[in-house]
């Protein structure tokens, strides 16, 4: 798979107590990954909010930051989902909360109604700063989908970018795999025995994979290999909470529908409740 890099960025500006700290997120990832940063403000154009822009990325010129602020009238969704289409974003940086009530769940948020619409990858941001807070450990999705080698060669490509060190792969695999009735020590070796199994046959698949990286994204990197027995979504997420992961990448869904809310499937799980910073690629 060939390496897809991002080449324009661009994060949803609201006037908010949050604003310099998604601002420094937003320009300190388009400087690290030499990419154009759009900041998409929903609402009239003014002095003085340009100014104010202006002022908090002056700390990014000696960076050479390039940048371009864009103005637009409309329902937030819209806006910035025509937005990021019609200057080509590859990546959209939105805020987020980790845990949403019941109805918003179900109504969906901003943030969720943009992810299950966008056509680029997005960033979902839990815990602005200022500071950087160096990225160390990546967590990426390795289950077995049409979609995954693309996403673990862009994890990698991710994690050269961010100078992240750890990559852990992790492999979800449904408890049905392993249709053994337990109910006494030989049932239970037998179940053991086939989860062994699978789990070769799952990192026989990811290390294939791993091997068409090209060597500069994947040297220096400690990899992990991790399987885990579960429901997909819900598993990874906490696994990547558990192991303190300061990023998640996900394969984005093929297809997200108002059922798919009613009765979640692994994207829903995580966005539901963020374990950490989450990164879902198309």
């Amino acid at each position: 798979m060939s390496i897809k890099p991002f080449k324009s960025i661009g994060i949803g500006v609201a006037f908010s107590p949050n604003l310099k700290a998604n601002l420094f997120e937003a320009a300190r990832l388009s400087v690290f990954f030499g990419a154009k940063l759009f900041l998409i403000h929903v609402g009239e154009s003014s002095l003085e909010k340009t100014n104010t822009l202006s002022n908090i990325l002056k700390h990014f010129e000696k960076d050479n930051l390039n940048y371009e602020v864009v103005f637009k009238t409309g329902e937030p969704v819209d806006v910035i989902l025509s937005t990021a289409e019609e200057k080509n974003i590859d990546l959209l940086i939105l805020g987020a909360v980790q845990r949403e009530r019941l109805l918003k769940y179900y109504v969906g948020s901003i943030a969720r109604k943009i992810t299950r619409q966008v056509k680029c990858s997005i960033l979902l941001l839990i815990n602005p700063a200022v500071e950087r807070i160096p990225c160390q450990h990546i967590v990426v999705n390795g289950l077995k989908d049409p979609k995954t080698e693309q996403t673990i060669t862009s994890a990698f490509y991710v994690a050269n970018q961010l100078e992240a060190n750890k990559i852990t792969i992790v492999e979800e695999i449904n408890e049905s795999q392993v249709p053994v009735k337990i109910d006494d020590d030989k049932s239970l070796r037998r179940a053991n025995i086939m989860k062994e199994r699978i789990q070769l046959r799952e990192h026989s698949r990811i290390k294939e994979i791993i091997n068409h990286i090209p060597k500069n994204y994947s040297e220096d990197k400690t990899i992990k290999l991790q399987p885990i027995f579960g429901r997909k979504g819900y598993s990874i997420g906490h696994y990547a909470q558990i192991s303190r992961a300061d990023l998640l990448i996900m394969n984005a869904p093929s297809k997200m529908t108002f059922w798919d809310r009613l009765f979640p499937h692994d994207i829903e799980h995580i966005l539901t409740e963020l374990p950490t910073d989450v990164l879902i690629l198309q």
